[in-house]
């Protein structure tokens, strides 16, 4: 066990958790949420006690929690206070990166500005499904598919004019979906830093730690040179334990009996893993050529043991439904089964109370 993997899996809140998901957010600013159970369940194994997806649901119906495209194109979820000045910070370089393909979809600012308008007048009457907003892009003679229709929520995201917020509650099945709705009004007003590009950096230090510039270029995707003017304004906000390797200057309080070797059930695309530039410190190559990310992008959900993966998992989100039992696909034969089990069984009662 080096000190590395001890540091890391306290300032992801995985030894130290956090009273509430609410509260895990926070401290990690942001997690990665394109598959939205996963991004749920990386709040709920950072809390204490037996979390629920039915609290972290409450969060998003509440206000508190939102999910959009944040950074690097990818949709995370964060905490509403924080949405505006993170997008002050990494939104023009998302539209940027995202010129080239809109301009091959015949999406220019005019089209843009024509569906910003409408979408307001529709959303002025409350939050609507993806497939709501499509159907309103047809009716405005604009064909939604061939990625048209994604492209322009996504211009609209991270303008900061829509965010994904309630989520869309099934009786008999984990819901997948929620309601998008305008930011103005779903989205109190609240004071930005007064250095937001420190504040960025400082912030994923805290819940990622330790990490270096270059890591978070790769995860805020900023360029290298940002990243490290980030670092140097912040410097002074973090504590340095290496050459250009830092942590936070406060550290959260490991949980009475937490086991650094203790087996873990992670998400998909979690932060433990998918966050940094190198990731050679909690897996091995063959680990990595397991998890992913793979050709399509996916990263799976892993087995955690002493801080390294050790095996991955998979469940039926898929298909939208958790009556079957996850199923646990070792790496290493040495891996303990009774404590794979009670990983995922910790899983299961998360998403049993939806």
């Amino acid at each position: 066990m080096t000190a590395l993997i001890g540091e890391r899996l306290r300032s992801h809140r995985l030894t130290a958790p956090a009273r509430t998901p609410v509260g895990a957010a926070r401290h990690m600013l942001a997690v990665q949420g394109q598959e939205f159970l996963a991004g749920r369940w990386a709040l709920g194994i950072r809390s204490a006690g037996t979390p629920t997806l039915a609290a972290v649901d409450a969060a998003f119906d509440r206000g508190e929690l939102v999910r959009t495209h944040t950074m690097r194109g990818t949709l995370h979820i964060i905490p509403a206070e924080d949405l505006r000045w993170v997008l002050s910070v990494t939104g023009d370089r998302q539209l940027r990166q995202a010129a080239s393909r809109q301009r091959q979809l015949g999406i220019d600012a005019a089209l843009i500005a024509r569906v910003e308008s409408a979408f307001r007048e529709r959303l002025a009457e409350g939050g609507r499904t993806r497939a709501q907003l499509f159907d309103d892009l047809v009716e405005l003679g604009i064909d939604p598919s061939g990625q048209r229709g994604v492209h322009l929520i996504y211009a609209l995201n991270v303008r900061g004019i829509l965010v994904q917020g309630p989520v869309v509650h099934r009786d008999d099945a984990v819901s997948r979906e929620q309601l998008f709705v305008l930011a103005e009004q779903w989205i109190p007003e609240s004071p930005a830093p007064e250095d937001p590009l420190a504040e960025f950096f400082v912030r994923y230090v805290d819940g990622h730690g330790p990490a270096t510039a270059e890591d978070f270029a790769w995860w805020s995707g900023l360029p290298v040179t940002a990243a490290r003017e980030a670092a140097e304004r912040g410097r002074s906000r973090v504590t340095q334990i290496g050459e250009g390797v830092f942590v936070g200057s406060s550290r959260p309080r490991r949980a009475a009996g937490s086991d650094d070797a203790a087996v873990l059930a992670l998400p998909m695309f979690d932060e433990y893993y998918i966050s940094y530039a190198d990731r050679s410190a909690v897996a091995s190559q063959k680990s990595m050529a397991l998890i992913g990310p793979g050709k399509n992008g996916m990263v799976r959900a892993s087995l955690l043991a002493a801080g390294r993966i050790a095996g991955a998992w998979t469940h039926s989100a898929a298909v939208g439904r958790h009556r079957e039992d996850a199923i646990a696909e070792p790496f290493d034969e040495a891996l303990d089964p009774d404590a794979v089990a009670a990983a995922l069984r910790r899983y299961a009662a998360f998403v049993s109370t939806h």
